[in-house]
């Protein structure tokens, strides 16, 4: 008894270790077939922002908070500062009426409100930029869900301008190409206004941004003047694919100056 007993705990132990080797082969197929980096998704978030509102700096310091947490993920944050809480006693020095412009197509398209701090993920959702509850649910789906068309781009910094070569998978005459150039981190202690006597901290920061159409070809240079004390650790250019009619963000990339040779 003792004997059968022994064979058949023997037998078993067999079994088990060749199940456990089948499954750990599978898993290891299914990880070769299904690399982690195909169908990665990624997430443009738009923040629209303004040194001149009280409630905005709790919105940036969010911003800086995700650009930390996923600087390894697809995620490319740009934050427009807008012109119009200047006329309210202080002029913000990052805004631009191009920037409140941008906002006011997104009103329209998303059919929402014109406030701050306002926060647009990949030109379809919007929030409240300080909400981080609900921006964070939709980063992960935005990463989980959306397909990244591909966006190839190089640079070449010269003593006066930054040169930015794209080349994109495909064209089509309702998508453009927005190339941003976008300074990293700054700080500004506030004169006037509501956030008087506050030093507040922004990152990427939305310097200019030049639109391309995509409905001629997929490739080119688009072209920044150098800023002013610009260092390559400061500064990165992200470029991303829109559909001009419904707003949807389609696929983004950046270079990091560090990279450029």
């Amino acid at each position: 008894m003792v004997l059968k007993n022994t064979i058949a705990v023997g037998v078993f132990t067999l079994l088990l270790f060749a199940t456990f080797a089948f499954v750990q082969k599978g898993e290891k197929e299914r990880l070769k077939r299904y690399p982690t980096t195909e169908n990665k998704g990624f997430a443009v978030l738009e923040l629209f922002t303004s040194e001149g509102c009280s409630s905005c700096p709790p919105a940036d310091e969010l911003m800086g908070k995700i650009e930390k947490e996923y600087k390894n993920e697809n995620v490319y944050i740009l934050s427009y500062h807008v012109d119009y809480w200047n006329r309210l006693g202080w002029k913000d020095r990052f805004s631009s009426t191009e920037n409140s412009q941008r906002q006011q197509m997104y009103s329209r398209i998303l059919n929402s409100q014109v406030y701050t701090p306002q926060l647009i993920i990949n030109g379809k959702t919007e929030f409240v930029g300080s909400d981080e509850n609900a921006v964070t649910q939709a980063l992960q789906d935005a990463l989980f869900n959306a397909k990244n068309t591909n966006i190839d781009l190089s640079a070449k910094v010269t003593q006066n301008e930054i040169q930015v070569q794209y080349d994109v998978s495909a064209t089509d005459a309702k998508n453009i190409l927005l190339v941003s150039l976008v300074e990293k981190q700054s700080s500004t202690n506030v004169g006037k206004g509501e956030n008087e006597g506050r030093h507040l901290q922004h990152w990427q920061i939305v310097h200019k941004q030049n639109s391309i159409a995509l409905n001629k070809q997929a490739k080119g240079m688009t072209v920044f003047q150098l800023p002013k004390q610009f260092s390559t650790n400061k500064w990165e250019v992200i470029a991303f694919i829109q559909n001009s009619q419904t707003g949807r963000i389609l696929g983004s990339s950046k270079i990091n100056f560090n990279s450029v040779q």
